[in-house]
């Protein structure tokens, strides 16, 4: 770690919901117009791909890990308290009472660890469980209902015991082909 940066430390900044990316965009520009600009470092949104499909065309897009909040490294003084808190959007620092708490080292590795896996490899969107009832909505078997036997997460595949002229049959299924009842 530099030196400089040795006086910085992450802190969680609370925001207008939906208004992350606005927020993140103002301070960092304004971090560069102020004085009290060298105070802050990055600025982050932990964020994490997610795969879809719909209509039969598998979507990729990014889900933001805390909703509502953004990761500020900065040095915390007056000037730079000041800084952030009257940034459009920000509602406030995380924290006990009037002072707002750091995030430890182990703390924002894991989550910059966390974001940086997520976006290398997409999760699914719908998160399934053994057991789970569902049904289908595409393919040949429209409209049936079943019960999830196995998950396979690393092909996008659901193995569906479905009731067929009164017999159990399992079915392999996509992600897609089902929905949650």
């Amino acid at each position: 770690m530099m030196a400089e940066c040795s006086m910085k430390q992450w802190y969680v900044v609370h925001t207008l919901t939906g208004q992350e990316d606005k927020v993140k965009l103002t301070l960092e520009t304004r971090s560069k117009e102020s004085a009290a600009g060298s105070l802050i470092g990055q600025v982050m949104i932990p964020t994490e791909q997610v795969s879809e499909v719909r209509s039969g065309k598998k979507r990729i897009s990014t889900r933001k890990f805390f909703p509502g909040y953004v990761l500020v490294e900065m040095e915390m003084t007056d000037e730079s308290w000041y800084l952030v808190k009257s940034s459009p959007g920000v509602t406030g620092f995380i924290g006990a009472g009037t002072r707002p708490t750091a995030l430890s080292e182990g703390e924002i590795h894991s989550i910059q660890q966390q974001a940086e896996e997520k976006r290398e490899k997409p999760v699914p969107k719908v998160v399934f469980v053994k057991g789970e009832a569902v049904k289908i909505i595409e393919g040949p078997f429209t409209n049936f209902n079943g019960t999830i036997l196995d998950i396979n997460p690393e092909r996008g595949k659901l193995r569906v015991n479905v009731s067929i002229f009164g017999r159990s049959t399992p079915v392999e299924l996509e992600y897609w082909q089902v929905e949650k009842q």
